[in-house]
């Protein structure tokens, strides 16, 4: 498969309500360079998001509010964008959620939440859309890892956050494998300290030093620091690029 100049296909973005999120910021670039959109979210914002990316940009976007763990809610989803644009050419498992608890003070539930909409819920996404990808001949699916699955944890996300983001490593590596004959690519982006909610909330003055003191370029990470390397990956000059994982730490780990 080859994609018509000036069209992009259609890029399926989880997690992709949260104004301050990485969903949302990547949603607005690749609408930008003229893909079809369609965005799963647990968040009705997320059909907000669609129609604004629709009349600021002019392409075609879909919000859906899906709980990316639940396999029917998923599939409810991504059949209204099957029925309403291009074939999708792309996914990004951006969806997430962190815990700051310790692993002495963290209780099963929180583990069974965290690890079920992270690593199920990527699991869950895969499953639906890739199958669509490999009949095609072709795809991009890239996932959000963490450099807290690198280093044991961060400032902020512990041990059960580090343990969702391995397993999204890890499937990723083996689904890359797969999937490679049938011209699709699994690659994963691990980012460090991006300045989103997933942070706890705003990185305030008081919070900033706490995370400053590790970064070796000085500076807290952005939603368009990741968001453009995504986009370079869900693109057709990727396509040697597979089971890859791709830091955007700032130095916080080197290699």
């Amino acid at each position: 498969m080859t994609l018509d100049a000036g069209h992009q296909g259609t890029a399926v973005i989880t997690g992709a309500a949260s104004r301050r999120g990485i969903g949302r910021a990547l949603a607005a670039r690749l609408a930008a360079a003229g893909w079809a959109l369609g965005l799963l979210d647990i968040d009705p914002e997320v059909e907000r998001a669609a129609e604004e990316l629709r009349t600021e940009h002019g392409v075609d976007a879909v919000g859906a509010v899906a709980d990316i763990a639940d396999p029917a809610s998923v599939d409810a989803g991504v059949s209204a964008f099957e029925a309403r644009l291009p074939p999708v050419t792309a996914l990004v498992n951006s969806a997430g959620v962190s815990s700051p608890v310790p692993f002495s003070d963290v209780d099963l539930a929180t583990w069974e939440r965290v690890m079920r909409i992270n690593a199920t819920g990527t699991f869950v996404v895969c499953k639906r859309v890739v199958p669509g990808m490999a009949d095609r001949r072709y795809g991009r699916v890239v996932s959000l890892g963490s450099t807290a699955m690198q280093n044991g944890g961060g400032t902020y996300s512990k041990s059960v956050y580090a343990a969702s983001k391995g397993a999204i490593e890890a499937f990723s590596r083996a689904l890359a494998l797969e999937v490679a004959p049938s011209g699709v690519t699994v690659n994963t982006v691990a980012p460090a300290t991006i300045d989103t909610d997933i942070m706890g909330g705003r990185i305030t003055d008081d919070r900033k030093p706490a995370f400053l003191s590790q970064l070796p370029v000085g500076r807290l990470g952005t939603t368009r620091d990741v968001a453009a390397l995504v986009e370079f990956l869900v693109g057709e000059d990727a396509g040697y690029i597979t089971g890859a994982t791709y830091n955007v730490n700032g130095g916080l780990r080197i290699g």
